[in-house]
């Protein structure tokens, strides 16, 4: 269900700091449209935390009833209090969403232990597919790879977005895991060598600005058509890269925004990011035609 391309969906906001649900409905048709393999809205590139309950709740209800059952909708659940985690994923359950992505717990850093009893907990209390998300750089915790391989073991861990930037740690990991394990890549610049080693997909943040050709990337690689694949991955190999230049989400919002895709809003402590980097984000753009090619469909 949850390989292929998945797209890390940002969260639009009015310029008031509110949820924008009409652009969001936009987004979301816009990527389901681009032949998008399935959506995962409120993870961390969706400005999850800064989110209310509601405002969570709201965005992937608002995700599931446009999916219509056309892709799979993987819903971010995680941090750092368990029993948080798991009735936030109850309710997620209870609005449609098809499974659950749950980054490891941040500041707290569990062990290898408290980290297979943290998400086995959750496996125990819902019945929908769960996907772990490693992302040390981030969270300050990894999850090892020996800690995977106990975790797959239980059946509704089904995969894990693996941001370690470790090439050698998918591949540990792919080495250890059953063969129906998806291991998707965290970062769209490593998505072709994942795929080459066998890994699912990726959940990517680039697919916010151009979902059919990320998607066309992976089904590619996943082919075995690297070459055409490479060939995908070269030209916006610039785009990946400068969606951080600053913290993500900051940089493929404000491209998005050059884009005329969505408001140049964020929720505080993210911030619009500095005159120069803004600037790198307008020539890679412009290096690429995106900002006049989505301005011409609107005009259409």
């Amino acid at each position: 269900m949850f390989t292929g391309c998945g797209t890390a969906m940002v969260t639009p906001f009015r310029g008031d700091g509110s949820l924008n649900e009409p652009t969001l409905r936009s987004l979301i048709q816009r990527q389901i449209d681009a032949g998008i393999d399935f959506l995962v809205p409120c993870g961390t590139t969706g400005e999850s935390p800064t989110l209310t309950r509601e405002e969570h709740l709201r965005v992937v209800e608002i995700t599931v009833d446009l999916a219509e059952g056309r892709v799979p909708v993987l819903a971010g659940a995680g941090g750092y209090n368990t029993a948080e985690v798991i009735a936030l994923a109850r309710e997620l359950a209870a609005i449609g969403a098809d499974g659950i992505l749950s980054v490891t717990p941040y500041y707290n850093k569990p062990t290898q232990e408290g980290l297979y009893q943290h998400y086995s907990a959750i496996a125990n209390a819902i019945s929908l597919p769960i996907i772990l998300y490693s992302v040390q750089g981030r969270t300050g915790v990894n999850i090892e790879p020996a800690t995977v391989k106990r975790l797959a073991g239980i059946e509704n861990i089904v995969g894990i977005k693996e941001a370690s930037g470790s090439i050698g740690q998918m591949a540990a990991i792919l080495n250890i895991v059953p063969d129906d394990f998806i291991v998707l890549s965290g970062d769209d610049a490593i998505t072709l060598p994942l795929i080459a080693l066998g890994g699912g997909g990726v959940i990517s943040v680039v697919s916010n600005e151009i979902p059919a050709e990320m998607a066309q990337l992976t089904r590619l690689a996943m082919r075995g058509d690297i070459s055409g694949a490479r060939a995908i991955h070269r030209r916006y190999h610039s785009l990946m890269e400068i969606n951080f230049v600053e913290s993500n989400p900051i940089p493929v919002k404000a491209a998005m925004a050059q884009m005329g895709l969505l408001d140049p809003v964020w929720r505080l402590p993210l911030v619009p990011p500095k005159a120069e980097n803004l600037a790198r984000v307008r020539e890679v753009l412009a290096s690429l035609g995106l900002a006049e090619r989505v301005h011409a469909a609107v005009a259409n």
